[in-house]
C-alpha cells in the first residue's frame, strides 16, 4: 500500500461499525473461531489487498450482523454515519436471504451482486477457508472446500486474480489435509 493510500484511510472511522460489530462476540463459528473476529480478519485481507474504500471497509466489519443476530436492530446500522446507508446496503447484498438456499445465494451474488459485494464474498471466504485450518469436522470441510470451486472460485476470478490464486492455494492446502486424514471421496473432487 503506498503513502498516498495510507492517508486516503486516516479520515475513515471504523470504531463505531466496530461497536456494533461487537455484538457477535461470543457467537462461534462452524468454520472455527468467533464472528466477531471473523468480521474483523475479513476487513483486514480486504487492506491486505489495498482495498481502501471506507464503505466497502466498513461493511466487512458488519457483514454477518444482520444474518447472524436475528433481533438485531438495523436502525443501529443505518444511522452511524454519512455513509451507513450505503454500508447498510452492500451488507444487504452479502446477506443471505432466508429463502435461499446456499447456491441461490451464492449465484445471486455472482450473477446480479455489486462488484463491492463480488470484493466483500471473496474476502469473507477468504477469511472462512483459513478458519477451516482449526475444524475437526472433515465432512464439512470438504463440502465447504468444493462450494468455494464451485461459486466462489468465478466470483474471485472476476473481481480479484491475487485473492483468487490466495483461495486456490487454500482449497489444495485443505484438500491435501483431507487426503492425510481420511480417505477422501470421489465427490470432493480430489
Amino acid at each position: 500500500m503506498t503513502t498516498e493510500e495510507m492517508l486516503q484511510l486516516k479520515g475513515t472511522h471504523l470504531a463505531p461499525y466496530i461497536q456494533v460489530a461487537t455484538a457477535l462476540i461470543g457467537k462461534t463459528r462452524e468454520g472455527g473461531g468467533n464472528m466477531f473476529r471473523h468480521q474483523l480478519d475479513t476487513m483486514a485481507i480486504l487492506v491486505d489487498y489495498g482495498y481502501i474504500d471506507p464503505v466497502l471497509l466498513k461493511a466487512a466489519i458488519v457483514h454477518d450482523v444482520l444474518e447472524d443476530i436475528p433481533d438485531f436492530n438495523h436502525n443501529t446500522l443505518l444511522n452511524i454515519d454519512y455513509e451507513s446507508h450505503r454500508v447498510y446496503d452492500l451488507v444487504l447484498e452479502v446477506t443471505r436471504n432466508p429463502d435461499e438456499t446456499k447456491p441461490e445465494f451464492l449465484t445471486r451474488i455472482y450473477e446480479t451482486g455489486s462488484r463491492s459485494a463480488r470484493i466483500l464474498k471473496v474476502a469473507d471466504r477468504i477469511s472462512n477457508m483459513i478458519s477451516l485450518g482449526f475444524v475437526v469436522n472433515y465432512d464439512f470441510i470438504g463440502r465447504y472446500t468444493e462450494e468455494t470451486v464451485r461459486y466462489i472460485f468465478p466470483i474471485a476470478a472476476g473481481v480479484d486474480k491475487t485473492m483468487f490464486n490466495e483461495l486456490e492455494s487454500l482449497v489444495n492446502s485443505r484438500r491435501k489435509y483431507l487426503q492425510a486424514i481420511i480417505p477422501v471421496p470421489a465427490s470432493y473432487g480430489v
